[in-house]
């Protein structure tokens, strides 16, 4: 399989909207709270995936049922976590700590003697955190830790729902989970004076949902039909410092250097490891 610029250029363009779409997010975070904009990204996600897919819903079988709500339900909590955890603490290093799960997924199993350098790697970027700790809570951190759980439960819970649902369809139905189960919180925070009364915060839900949801999910599909599994890993790895990134142009979030070097650390170990796998052993898309 041949990759070409355009694909790479439509990841990057993918990793790029995620990190901007939550940025975005974060600046309303006084307006609103984090399981609202969770809902308001959910429900955008859901509508124009339900209107693309349009899942078949006759004949399925009920493992089909229980995969696809396994699935929304670990797209929910990932989701629903990293945004209560860079609510407390700076948007890349919560992404860092997040990509410590998909990390151990793809080092799971492996008999490399080179990945345990990529292990010590990614320990020492999570070590370095520990020596500056400006910005960085308890609570922050382990919201981070429980996204990270949840995005390693989603890759095999991806892999399985597009084995039984045929393109966007389990993505789509995985949102309505999602989406459905959040209503109450979302429709009911601040009770008379609901965010969701405002059509500017709606708006800006609504471009939040478009932007870290439904464009990144459209460009790698198309990316994906030209890229290796281990290729788009690869470019993927780069999710913490592009995080880091926008923390720092949209929100002003700065880092130190220590901390700089953490993001760092984690990026290469992440880039190691995928780079080592074989074509016998790619690990599913993640469409983060």
């Amino acid at each position: 399989m041949t990759v070409t610029a355009r694909s790479v250029w439509l990841v990057l363009g993918g990793i790029v909207s995620v990190q901007v779409g939550a940025a975005f997010a974060k600046q309303l975070f006084d307006e609103v709270t984090p399981t609202t904009m969770v809902w308001l990204r959910l429900a955008t996600s859901t509508v124009v995936l339900v209107a693309l897919a349009r899942p078949r819903l006759a004949g399925r079988s009920r493992t089909d049922w229980l995969v696809v709500l396994g699935f929304g339900a670990t797209l929910l909590t990932m989701n629903w976590a990293i945004y209560q955890s860079f609510a407390r603490m700076p948007l890349g290093l919560a992404v860092t700590i997040e990509f410590l799960g998909p990390l151990t997924i793809a080092l799971v199993g492996s008999r490399r003697r080179l990945d345990l350098l990529w292990v010590a790697l990614a320990a020492v970027g999570v070590a370095l955190l520990g020596f500056d700790t400006t910005g960085v809570t308890i609570p922050g951190v382990a919201f981070a830790l429980l996204a990270g759980a949840c995005w390693a439960a989603y890759i095999p819970l991806s892999a399985a729902t597009g084995r039984r649902w045929p393109g966007f369809s389990g993505l789509a139905l995985a949102s309505v989970v999602g989406a459905v189960v959040l209503a109450p919180y979302a429709v009911t925070a601040g009770g008379g004076d609901s965010p969701l009364l405002d059509p500017a915060v709606v708006g800006i839900g609504v471009l939040v949902g478009l932007l870290s949801s439904v464009v990144p999910y459209s460009l790698e599909l198309v990316a994906l039909r030209t890229m290796p599994s281990h290729v788009f890993g690869i470019l993927m790895s780069l999710e913490p410092a592009a995080a880091a990134l926008a923390g720092v142009v949209l929100l002003a979030e700065l880092l130190g250097a220590v901390q700089w070097l953490a993001v760092a650390c984690v990026v290469v170990a992440s880039v190691g490891v995928t780079r080592s796998l074989t074509a016998t052993d790619e690990p599913p898309p993640v469409l983060g």
